[in-house]
């Protein structure tokens, strides 16, 4: 490891000896605590938080030989004007997975780790569409779960990586840290850099060993790690993304995991079986990813995943006479059941916000109010049961076994003989089947049209939808014009199912005996507005309606 006086230019010494100053930057304060700590010779006690604490990290790690020599750091390309050497400390880590590392296959680190001001337990996720260096770290303290035994407030979290297969302890890692923090002209803490030796443990044995640096933002400023970055490598390190565990548990750890991303996408001459399992593929990873994200109660988690529930469920019904019929049928059943324990949640969420959004349009201010008080205490306390509700359905027997035939189901799908046929012989014909059906419902709708015949097509319309949308990966520009035009069609009938489901829950509020007589009246504004836009969606459902069916009629796929 490289010492501070290899570049003592670069390296304000007297800083090296004392406490960091006090400072109203929370990043710089937390970088510090952790050197004074280390100082002091005492072990940073963390304080308990009441639930996990969730804090976003914008990392950037480099794999480096033993004897490299860190460059000289500041300068006008760097934006660094100071860089402030700290003392080193040790850290020691027992790192958890399942004996076939599906955590780690998923991008996904859990350890307990002493040492430092963050000691405790940590769980790392990947940030859905971040830089593979970006992570959400979850975290409880030490006493949240004693060695060898997690914390289930995180194990619940990759339930549905995991899958009921234990946890243990599948690495034992101890890291000699050097900090350095970055500063730039205004001495401001824009990155911090730590020099890490990592030996791994078998037992009191070093297995083996290698040094790694990390350099992280303070401020979310993700260009000065760049220009950082640049400096480094041209110095002769080489970028990496794995963690230190699983650069420890070599390539088993770098597999791809139990749900694997479509390595190649499939052309019209191509077997119609490949397109279809790249479909499957990619809607269960977008379940169980989502699942994780809904456990955190991230926003449009729900969504997300009963969305991948209906489609997996629709492409079945699709590709029917691709796929096995005892196979599909099961799995229909099972993913119909879970898109319905997520529908309360789902459907609350979307009539909460709408409301209360509608509310905004009542001209009668006392009305308006009243209105809202109404929808926030009734919606917001149906939210809450609505999701206690979903949970229960996460955490059942039969949902986990659903998550265990799903997996096996994508992984090995069973086809028929039909499904070895070409992709544009086959799947252009099913799709048009979808679209034939909903023509011939469309066609009925008018501004007349019970509520229940456009609800019915609104089912029909997603179907076809989603049919199209399972085309576009092979068939490209002309699936996607298919697909676009129907995603105008389900958004403007899924606008007159909203309008219809709030009338219907705004009289369902009224019908409250304990109602004053201002809460009342603003319920029936309220009511006005919904109806309003529900007449407003089914005229404009006609110029949508007939430029569906003018692409179609003009499609090269018809």
């Amino acid at each position: 490891m490289s010492e501070p006086h290899e570049y003592e230019p670069e390296i304000d010494a007297s800083s090296a000896q004392e406490p960091a100053e006090a400072t109203d930057e929370t990043a710089t304060t937390e970088a510090t605590d952790e050197i004074v700590g280390a100082e002091s010779g005492e072990t940073p006690i963390a304080k308990e938080p009441k639930k996990p604490r969730t804090d976003r990290e914008i990392e950037r790690k480099l794999r480096v030989p033993p004897l490299f020599t860190l460059p000289p750091i500041t300068g006008e390309d760097t934006g660094v004007a100071r860089v402030v050497a700290r003392p080193p400390f040790v850290l020691t880590a027992a790192y958890y997975d399942t004996d076939d590392l599906r955590l780690a296959r998923w991008g996904v680190t859990f350890r307990r780790r002493e040492g430092g001001s963050d000691a405790g337990w940590h769980l790392k996720l990947p940030v859905a569409g971040g830089h593979p260096g970006d992570r959400d770290e979850v975290t409880l303290p030490l006493d949240a779960g004693e060695p060898g035994n997690p914390p289930s407030e995180l194990v619940e979290l990759v339930s549905a990586l995991v899958r009921g297969a234990p946890l243990r302890e599948v690495a034992t890692l101890r890291t000699e840290r050097t900090p350095f923090l970055l500063r730039d002209h205004d001495d401001r803490l824009i990155a911090e850099l730590v020099d890490d030796v990592v030996s791994v443990l078998d037992g009191e044995r070093v297995a083996g060993r290698f040094r790694e640096i990390e350099v992280e933002a303070r401020d979310g400023d993700t260009d000065d790690l760049d220009r950082v970055l640049t400096v480094l490598l041209a110095a002769g390190a080489e970028p990496g993304t794995t963690s230190k565990a699983a650069h420890a548990l070599g390539p088993r750890a770098t597999a791809p995991p139990d749900v694997p991303a479509p390595v190649t996408i499939p052309g019209p001459r191509d077997p119609a079986s490949a397109a279809v399992h790249v479909h499957l593929l990619s809607q269960a990873r977008r379940l169980l990813l989502n699942d994780v994200r809904m456990r955190r109660d991230l926003p449009d988690a729900v969504h997300q995943m009963r969305v991948a529930a209906r489609r997996l469920r629709s492409s079945m019904r699709t590709f029917r006479p691709l796929v096995d019929r005892e196979w599909a049928d099961h799995l229909r059943d099972e993913l119909g059941w879970l898109a319905g324990e997520l529908g309360a949640i789902r459907d609350t969420e979307v009539l909460l916000k709408r409301l209360d959004a509608h509310c905004d349009l009542i001209d009668d201010q006392a009305g308006r109010e009243a209105a809202r008080g109404v929808v926030d205490r009734a919606l917001g306390a149906q939210l809450v049961t609505a999701r206690a509700s979903a949970l229960d359905a996460l955490r059942s027997e039969r949902y986990r076994t659903l998550l265990d035939v799903l997996v096996v189901a994508v992984r090995e799908p069973a086809f028929t003989d039909e499904a070895s046929r070409p992709a544009r012989a086959v799947l252009p014909a099913l799709s048009w089947d979808a679209w034939k059906r909903l023509k011939r419902e469309g066609e009925w709708l008018t501004h007349d049209t019970e509520a229940e015949q456009w609800h019915r097509t609104r089912i029909i319309a997603k179907r076809a939808r989603y049919a199209a949308e399972a085309l576009e990966p092979v068939f490209g520009a002309d699936a996607q014009t298919l697909a676009q035009s129907l995603e105008a069609v389900t958004e403007l009938l899924g606008e007159h199912q909203d309008a219809s489901v709030a009338q219907d829950a705004i009289r369902l509020m009224a019908s409250d005996p304990t109602l004053t007589g201002v809460e009342g009246w603003g319920l029936g504004l309220l009511h006005g507005v919904e109806i309003d836009s529900e007449q407003r969606s089914r005229i404009e459902f006609i110029p949508v309606w007939a430029a569906a069916v003018k692409v179609h009629r003009r499609s090269r796929l018809r």
